[in-house]
């Protein structure tokens, strides 16, 4: 490769993968308002008022889209230098499938509805707006979680004989009332569904009784989902917090870089600077 395509290459790289300069910013603000209008028009597209006055209109605005975000697509394969690491990403499964509806809505009526897929290329807001560090709270949270996991797989399951057991005793109380507790499964039913403050109202106590040990179950209900936040609160308070760059690694379209990060902590290639 020569030095020229290497320098256009990097520029095209630089523009379309990073958002902390001018270009790249604008580039993928750009990107996310073409996004929100290709969404926008699928959903006035499905009011059939609207498709009748306007399907050409929406027809040929969702090509026009279509084929701009394919030469977007290309453009990406083509800026980094291995490509099969971005087509596989998840970001390249996204913009892939999120391109290709239309084109199959030749073939197959009613595909390119499918374009809302374009939603999940909204993630991209978080480099637009400068927002990884978000990102790397959120593999925070995710560790947080798994820590949790014990702790809360015995609450879970603490939680569980509760409402088998509030289940079994509102059967033996509400079972002579029509009030349908007609089965303990039905009134597991009820108590988890009470304990989770859901309360579809499908079935209600009858009885005094009944009503007492369904108020009691109401107040529990408040205090048992306080408890996984906590857990995970308190893991999640445990765990590092690292801030992270925009930078995309161009050799393997790693992310999640360090600030002052120069190679990549995956590869070990240079960044780009």
């Amino acid at each position: 490769m020569n030095q020229k395509e290497s320098s256009w290459r990097k520029k095209m790289h630089d523009i379309i993968y990073e958002a902390d300069t001018p270009a790249g910013k604008l580039f993928d603000v750009i990107l996310l308002f073409f996004i929100l209008a290709s969404i926008i028009l699928v959903m006035l597209e499905s009011v059939e008022s609207y498709d009748v006055k306007y399907h050409s209109f929406f027809d040929a605005a969702e090509w026009v889209i279509t084929i701009l975000f394919s030469l977007e697509y290309v453009a990406r394969i083509v800026s980094v230098r291995k490509p099969v690491k971005y087509i596989t990403s998840f970001y390249g499964i996204v913009d892939l499938l999120s391109t290709v509806p239309k084109y199959i809505s030749l073939f197959f009526g009613g595909a390119h509805a499918l374009v809302v897929l374009r939603a999940l290329r909204l993630l991209r807001v978080f480099r637009v707006l400068k927002l990884a560090r978000y990102v790397g709270e959120s593999e925070n949270l995710l560790k947080a979680m798994k820590a949790s996991k014990a702790k809360i797989s015995v609450f879970l399951l603490f939680v569980l004989s509760i409402a088998v057991i509030l289940g079994s005793l509102m059967y033996l109380i509400e079972i002579k009332q029509d009030s349908g507790f007609d089965s303990i499964p039905r009134a597991v039913y009820w108590a988890i569904v009470t304990l989770t403050t859901v309360g579809y109202g499908d079935i209600a106590p009858a009885t005094p009784f009944g009503q007492f040990i369904a108020s009691i179950i109401m107040i529990m209900g408040y205090a048992i989902i306080a408890i996984p936040t906590g857990i995970i609160s308190a893991e999640y308070n445990k765990q590092k917090k690292v801030h992270v760059s925009t930078q995309a690694c161009p050799h393997c379209m790693a992310i999640d870089h360090h600030d002052e990060a120069e190679f990549c902590y995956n590869c070990g290639e240079k960044l780009n600077d």
